[in-house]
């Protein structure tokens, strides 16, 4: 009988593991190619694995609720024919060799009481890296330091073991951690008729995310007033021709992510992320775009590279992004490697709101809805008062490395190309 080895993929470039949330089939079914075997879920994102192949799935290694790190076998699937074992392969992760199946097979379930938590990190490690440096006993925060010679400065076996063989000539420098005082939450009770309702694991992650951020960075919070009337005019002209030629809608917020990217690019420091006390600026400009869930929860998905797209891209990109976030059809690329995020409070009709930072980003900027103002214009012959389209720009930053200058400089560049949108611009 050929066997095939299905092992857990890669799902995004600093994903190490996922749960598996639901199987689709049990051990003795049949299973088609491409069909869905499982359900898995990651810190980031929901997806279906389906099956590389035809045949029995004959053993399940793990159960519903089990996590389990990338690369491991998570199933057998029995194809007919000859008796083999058929090794699934990935590009970034070959599975076990066949040899291995039996002992893993065994040891599978023991092995996921001992996978540590995903990391907090700008820089990937491989589980193979992880591994090592829990063996050699490496804290974290020495592992930070360690050169790497792989691609983008990744960290390599090599790397690490040449690290640990000259370790022993030099005290390692352990990094200095200030005790955080504990915070206990109040005691909460619930009275005759109150609702309980338990968090699903989505809800769960946004709150552990929201309170780590406000942990992690001090959060300061800049506002600013954009007359945005060029900007609405130009929209309402071209809307109807645009949809008849493209077979979609053009909203906000593309020319808001537009203008936030081309700010970006002047102020690096913006588009950055704290590691310690190193700065790190991004050389791409990818920005999220935070979008709200059929069942309430938060998503958000990544224009990657927007500085390098002409407006009709971005337009595309955000109604793609959009509309697959609506059908829970997202990729996990589609939200990793965010540099900097923006929130639309204006969807709700929300003057404006104070949002916090989606880390490691050291910035979010929220979008206040457009309301029609009495404002005064400054003209040759004087001022007058006019009625003029007004959005209000929140800007929360990271005290630690934007300061209040900063900050102001950069909002108020994205005000300035707001307000001198070109109302016969083409698209």
């Amino acid at each position: 009988m050929a066997n095939f080895e299905l092992v857990m993929p890669k799902l995004g470039e600093s994903i190490i593991e996922a749960t598996i949330v639901r199987w689709h089939k049990k051990e003795g079914d049949q299973v088609v190619e491409d069909e869905s075997i499982a359900d898995l879920a990651t810190d980031k994102v929901d997806s279906e694995i389906p099956s590389p192949v035809e045949g029995i799935v004959t053993k399940l290694f793990y159960k519903e609720g089990d996590v389990v790190p990338v690369g491991k076998i998570i199933a057998i699937i029995n194809m007919g024919g000859a008796d083999a074992v058929v090794p699934a392969v990935s590009q970034s992760n070959p599975a076990p060799e066949a040899k291995e199946v039996k002992a893993e097979a065994v040891s599978a379930p023991a092995a996921i009481q001992h996978v540590e938590p995903a990391i907090e990190s700008n820089r990937f490690y491989s589980p193979l890296v992880r591994s090592i440096a829990k063996q050699e006993n490496i804290p974290f925060g020495e592992l930070e330091n360690v050169a790497g010679t792989g691609k983008d400065n990744r960290l390599t076996k090599q790397d690490l073991l040449t690290y640990i063989q000259n370790r022993g000539t030099k005290p390692s420098v352990q990094p200095v951690v200030a005790e955080r005082p504990k915070v206990q939450a109040p005691a909460v009770t619930s009275s005759t008729g109150d609702i309980i309702i338990e968090m699903d694991r989505m809800r769960r992650l946004i709150a552990d995310h929201m309170v780590m951020s406000k942990q992690v960075s001090p959060h300061v919070t800049s506002f600013i007033e954009v007359d945005v009337t060029n900007m609405v005019r130009w929209r309402e002209k071209i809307k109807d021709n645009f949809t008849k030629r493209e077979g979609q809608k053009i909203t906000y917020t593309p020319l808001f992510v537009e203008a936030t990217a081309r700010a970006l690019r002047e102020f690096p420091n913006v588009n950055a992320s704290i590691d310690g006390y190193k700065i790190i600026q991004r050389k791409a400009i990818n920005i999220g775009m935070a979008a709200a869930l059929p069942d309430g929860n938060l998503i958000v998905p990544v224009i990657k590279n927007a500085d390098q797209k002409n407006l009709l891209g971005i337009v595309k990109d955000v109604n793609d992004l959009a509309d697959r976030s609506r059908k829970n059809k997202l990729n996990p690329d589609d939200i990793a490697g965010g540099t900097f995020t923006i929130t639309n409070f204006g969807s709700f009709d929300s003057l404006t709101g104070v949002p916090v930072i989606n880390q490691p980003q050291v910035a979010i900027l929220g979008i206040g809805t457009i309301k029609k103002r009495p404002w005064v214009l400054e003209t040759a012959d004087g001022d007058v008062i006019a009625i003029r389209h007004i959005c209000m720009l929140s800007l929360s930053y990271d005290h630690r490395l934007v300061d209040g200058a900063l900050a102001g400089q950069f909002i108020k560049r994205i005000q300035q190309i707001l307000e001198g949108f070109d109302v016969n611009m083409a698209i």
